[in-house]
Formats: C-alpha cells, structure tokens, sequence
C-alpha cells in the first residue's frame, strides 16, 4: 500500500485508512518503532496483557507460589 505524505501544519505526516486502523484495532494512540530502514506503527503495548489468564493458569496447575517477597508491613510497627 502506498501512501502520499501529506503537509499538516508545520509536520508532515499520512493519513490512514478506517479500514487498517480497524483491522490492527488502532483507536486513537498508535506506537511507532524505528528500525532501520523502515518505520513500523502498532497499538500500544498493554504491559500486563494475559497475566490474569497465567495467573489463573498456574493456580490450577498448583504452581501458585504465593508472595515472591515477604510482606514488610507485617513486620513494620507502626507508631502513632
């Protein structure tokens, strides 16, 4: 697909259409990787994507460790 790039303002930029926007399911932020020699846009990661499903995945397998890290409130005493 090849698009023209266009003048907005003082940027230049390309429009895209509702069609690949909806496809690559892109609302209204889009994340752009530079690599080189090429340009690649994609929607923005979500960082914890599927840790609910692993989470629950690993309960039902008995691999749920609990806290990794001890619970330092426990410890803590707190005056006031």
């Amino acid at each position: 697909m090849e698009l023209s790039v266009v003048k907005i303002g003082s940027y230049r930029g390309i429009r895209l259409p509702q069609s690949v926007l909806d496809q690559y399911g892109i609302l209204e932020v889009v994340e752009v990787v530079l690599e080189p020699h090429r340009i690649v846009l994609r929607p923005p990661a979500s960082p914890r994507a599927g840790w609910d499903a692993a989470f629950q995945l690993a309960r039902l397998l008995g691999r749920d460790e609990g806290l990794l890290l001890p619970d330092v409130l426990e410890e803590e005493e707190f005056r006031f």
